[in-house]
């Protein structure tokens, strides 16, 4: 047995070495580490609004039992326990004070006693949270968004597999300090470290697939799938975390993503060589000449504020169930479910089908329903009533961001020289501006206006941002290809990028009957 053991793992080794160049198999490694990543990033959405709470429901406990015993008559006394009254009798002194007056604290933040209905014991306290959630949260992506413009122009001197390599080191560090972290300062250091992890393994993941899928509706197809990767890490990150944080504990998650962490790592080290260093072929767009196309920005800004809605949520809504609904720790990531189905039916419909109704009409719709769906979620009275309202957010996301990543690979294809790491750096510093400004806005708008407002004001913005989409049906090239392209002497069979139609120059100048549009 121990020999077919073996032989059974050189196979699979010798498999994977023979097959180091497939398009599938690099589209795979980037699908697994989107998944980890954004399971890192929403396993954390339910567990840490209650763990901050019973952490300083803890300290307070602790304070007034620390009061409460300062009160006494200083002077040498000893303690006696009387376990007939329950009480304890200070000899030296007159005092007693009764044990129902000192509140066991509870280690760690754990679980402390509530009433029957799970409502929170203080209200003020609960409300005090969500600027601190809503910082927590933020650490991740405000990081990211700092560490994108070193990690795009990277990827174009290294290549892609370096950077993703080291991205799944960070994450594995990040999600081992989340397991064993008990205070503030430590969760928020490792939510930070995260960020960098991500910046790594998202710039150079979606770089890597513009690269190896050169076709503008197979490559819009991979990155509907690997779009399915992030959508499937959201939609197991809630439900998974609250349920195993309610049953097993906060550390028994993190544990579990550990443990797929290290399985993506071996699958990178086999695969994808990380000590090789291969650079790009041609020198990319400069990061700043791409950052001035009005273009490029038209598409960042549909990822920023399509994402900013459910990025305000993430703090915000937890915290608003336990204070309206009484909702159990289990139902504070359920509630995210059906937008995580959603977000996962949409990038894998969208992500084909945007390529024949128009990026541009799927991302304009998208961004309605997103405004109207999240206007509709502080009119729900218990945790059924967010079903329909988060199912539109999430399916209306997935419908903005498999319609406008590809674009921004078509956009540097079209406009620029086709070298992708800087322009999926600006997409994901899209991506993060959404989820940083959002739970750190948010948090703070709560607090003050309320979450009801919060979520109108956030879907008024996404509707009014939809019409600036139109831009986007037909940009102009860049001028220099279209010479290239309108040169009738020029032998080369050219695929040209119209949002009109896909044709070719040089031998044969029909035009395909497949439109862009």
């Amino acid at each position: 047995m121990g020999g077919l053991d073996a032989l059974g793992q050189f196979t699979l080794i010798k498999w994977l070495r023979e097959e180091r160049q497939s398009r599938k198999l690099i589209l795979f490694i980037v699908f697994v580490a989107l998944l980890l990543d954004n399971m890192l990033l929403t396993v954390v959405v339910p567990i840490i609004p209650s763990y901050l709470y019973n952490l300083d429901e803890s300290t307070d406990v602790e304070i007034r039992n620390n009061s409460l015993l300062q009160q006494v008559p200083s002077g040498s006394f000893h303690a006696i326990v009387s376990l007939y009254d329950n009480a304890v009798r200070l000899s030296g002194s007159n005092s007693t004070i009764s044990t129902a007056d000192l509140v066991p604290p509870t280690a760690g933040g754990a679980q402390l006693s509530q009433n029957s209905t799970d409502c929170p014991q203080s209200a003020s306290k609960l409300l005090n949270e969500n600027v601190k959630v809503g910082m927590l949260f933020a650490s991740k992506a405000t990081v990211q968004l700092l560490t994108n413009p070193f990690i795009g122009p990277l990827t174009n001197r290294i290549g892609y597999q370096l950077p993703i390599f080291v991205g799944f080191c960070i994450m594995f560090l990040s999600t081992i300090m989340f397991a064993f972290s008990s205070s503030y300062t430590l969760l928020f250091l490792a939510r930070s470290l995260q960020g960098v992890g991500s910046s790594c393994s998202s710039v150079a993941g979606m770089g890597m697939l513009a690269s190896v899928y050169t076709d503008d509706e197979e490559r819009g197809h991979a990155i509907g799938i690997a779009l399915g990767g992030l959508a499937l890490g959201v939609l197991v990150g809630p439900p998974f975390g609250s349920v195993m944080y309610d049953f097993v504990g906060k550390t028994a998650p993190f544990l579990v993503l550990a443990f797929l962490a290290v399985f993506d790592g071996a699958l990178q080290l086999f695969v994808l060589q990380p000590t090789k260093v291969e650079p790009e072929s041609q020198k990319g767009t400069p990061l700043l000449t791409l950052m001035k196309d009005p273009y490029i920005l038209l598409a960042a800004g549909a990822i920023c504020f399509g994402n900013m809605a459910i990025a305000m949520m993430e703090p915000t809504l937890p915290i608003w169930m336990m204070e309206t609904m009484c909702a159990r720790k289990w139902q504070l990531g359920i509630a995210f479910l059906p937008a995580s189905i959603s977000y996962l039916i949409g990038t894998n419909i969208f992500g084909s089908l945007a390529h024949k109704m128009g990026r541009w009409l799927c991302a304009l719709i998208g961004m309605v329903v997103v405004g109207f769906s999240v206007i509709c979620v502080p009119f729900a009275r218990d945790i059924y009533g967010l079903i329909l309202p988060n199912f539109g957010v999430g399916f209306a996301i997935g419908m903005v961001d498999s319609s406008m990543m590809p674009i921004m690979g078509y956009l540097v294809d079209l406009r620029h020289i086709s070298v992708y790491g800087s322009v999926y750096a600006i997409a994901d510093v899209a991506f993060c501006m959404g989820f940083a400004l959002g739970p750190s806005i948010g948090g703070s708008l709560a607090e003050s206006i309320g979450f009801p407002w919060l979520m109108t004001i956030i879907g008024v913005v996404d509707i009014l941002f939809a019409p600036l989409c139109l831009f986007l049906r037909n940009p102009p090239g860049q001028e220099e290809k279209i010479a290239i392209l309108m040169d009738t002497n020029c032998s080369m069979k050219t695929r040209s990028y119209s949002t009109q139609g896909t044709y070719y120059q040089g031998d044969d100048m029909d035009p395909d009957n497949e439109d862009y549009d």
